[in-house]
């Protein structure tokens, strides 16, 4: 052999610049505090807990940070991401605000395709992070239309439906679910008898489950899951290919269809939360903090307190933890407004007295999820 038959491939140049790259996102999570857990008022005389896990309180403003860091170290470190590759997303919502926070970090370009009838406010905070949205006329080609954008292009589909279950380490390294752990260290009652999540693209549920799996906590896990969306008639049916072709009017949870990344295995409940009651729960949510929070919270909180009840029913002390997803400021012109519920066929008062009988007496209806 001469050396004329020896033949190098050598990329090893671009190692700097994925390096430097970790080392920002990793230097702008150190930057930042654990979000907080919040204690919900509840009647003293209850002697149970209920935790919200603020996600909020993040730089992009909710819990698809944590999602979007993961997915640009994943990418990353597999080398996928490159220096000037453009990143490309199927999203409407939170995660595209926080990719295109983290594109911007880094000097990358970055795409999210979307419905053409997204709310301006969405498109405007994906456009301040320096993003740009592409518009397609029927929702289910999201998927389809940006991974096409992504060969076209020549960059990276980051593909969260996908990849949400797998970008997280479960068994740790400050996860969601060991800071939850962490954080409850000192209270009353330290191992939560339920977590409830909603289960979006299916990765917090996974990580959550397989977490407590892996600790050995007596912890259960609920996930809740609003009208329209297909995750609940999966999980009762056993159907992986459960659809129900209509999008949810609860932004961040319900999908049309059963996400790649949804664990059903590790999920011990699954709670059908009617729209109307999602939205009751946000707004006494938004009275009880001071505060105004998202439609999600409101959906976790349904199913929180349908679980203290029973908890109360059986004389048991303990406590519940949800997520307090994104911030309220987001929906002033759907959740909030009157005319939109109303335009909406909502009623509010039905789920509305079950919340006020349940804070007098913590009595919870059965039957319907009302």
């Amino acid at each position: 052999m001469t050396d004329a038959d020896v033949t190098v491939v050598d990329r090893s140049e671009s190692r700097e610049w994925v390096d430097n790259a970790v080392r920002l996102i990793e230097a702008d999570a150190q930057r930042s505090a654990d979000t907080h857990l919040l204690r919900y008022p509840l009647p003293a005389e209850w002697d149970v807990q209920l935790y919200l896990k603020d996600e909020s309180t993040h730089i992009t403003g909710s819990l698809k940070h944590r999602l979007a860091r993961s997915l640009f170290l994943y990418g990353l470190c597999n080398g996928w991401i490159r220096q000037g590759t453009p990143i490309v997303e199927a999203s409407s919502g939170s995660t595209a605000v926080s990719e295109a926070y983290f594109a911007k970090l880094l000097g990358l370009d970055f795409v999210a395709v979307m419905p053409r009838t997204t709310s301006p406010a969405k498109v405007a905070l994906i456009e301040a992070h320096g993003g740009r949205c592409h518009y397609i006329d029927s929702p289910p080609e999201m998927y389809s239309e940006a991974r096409r954008l992504a060969d076209e292009l020549g960059g990276c589909f980051m593909d969260q439906f996908t990849n949400a279950e797998r970008v997280t380490d479960w068994r740790g390294n400050n996860n969601i679910a060991e800071s939850i752990y962490s954080q409850l260290r000192l209270e009353q009652h330290p191992v939560p008898d339920w977590i409830v999540v909603g289960a979006g693209t299916g990765g917090t549920s996974a990580t959550l489950g397989r977490y407590i799996r892996y600790r050995r906590h007596r912890t259960r896990l609920a996930v809740v899951d609003p009208e329209n969306s297909a995750f609940f008639g999966a999980y009762e049916t056993g159907s992986a290919d459960y659809t129900t072709g209509m999008p949810s009017r609860i932004e961040g949870i319900g999908r049309p269809r059963v996400e790649p990344s949804f664990v059903p295995q590790v999920v011990d409940r699954m709670i059908r939360v009617p729209d109307a009651a999602s939205i009751a729960a946000m707004r006494h949510a938004s009275d009880a903090l001071g505060r105004r929070v998202g439609g999600s919270t409101g959906t976790n909180l349904w199913g929180a307190f349908g679980l203290l009840a029973e908890m109360l029913a059986d004389g048991r002390r303990g406590s519940v933890v949800t997520l307090l997803c994104d911030g309220g400021e987001r929906y002033s012109d759907t959740y909030f407004s009157d005319d939109w519920i109303a335009a909406h066929s909502m009623d509010l008062a039905e789920p509305g007295a079950v919340l006020d009988k349940f804070f007098a007496t913590g009595f919870w209806r059965p039957g319907t999820g009302m």
